[in-house]
């Protein structure tokens, strides 16, 4: 069985970089994925769908390094689904996304950084996951 997922949207924050205890770097950063539509009415309409991203290895590295807050960005990895009560009883649903693939688009958004080296382009694979 395969699964991959592929989204474009916008970060809704600044990536975090961490170490596993084997010195591993995971980077989580949030992406915002924007739908509009006309409804049956005629409305315009829109919906935000977010994902959590986790990204590993040199990949996490330099999704650390490049991307900032609102920047453009397509993801491909695995999806997973997690549902639960928060503490006044109220569902709650987050989709994590663990990336294989990300593109960097648009602009440098917020942090100055220069896009990334001519011989490494705009796409970085991590073919090792940690599962």
């Amino acid at each position: 069985m395969y699964q991959q997922v592929v989204i474009v949207g916008n970060l809704g924050s600044d990536p975090e970089m961490r170490f596993t205890p084997s010195g591993v770097p995971v980077t989580s950063f949030s992406v915002a994925v924007n739908r509009r539509w006309t409804d049956s009415n005629g409305e315009q309409r829109e919906k935000t769908t977010w994902f959590r991203v986790t990204a590993w290895r040199r990949l996490a590295e330099l999704c650390n390094q490049y991307l900032s807050k609102g920047r453009l960005v397509l993801v491909e990895g695995e999806i997973d689904a997690s549902a639960w009560l928060d503490n006044q009883g109220n569902p709650r649903a987050t989709l994590e996304l663990t990336a294989r693939k990300v593109r960097f688009l648009g602009g440098r958004g917020d942090r100055g950084a220069a896009p990334p080296p001519a011989g490494e382009g705009s796409e970085f694979i991590d073919e090792e996951m940690p599962f």
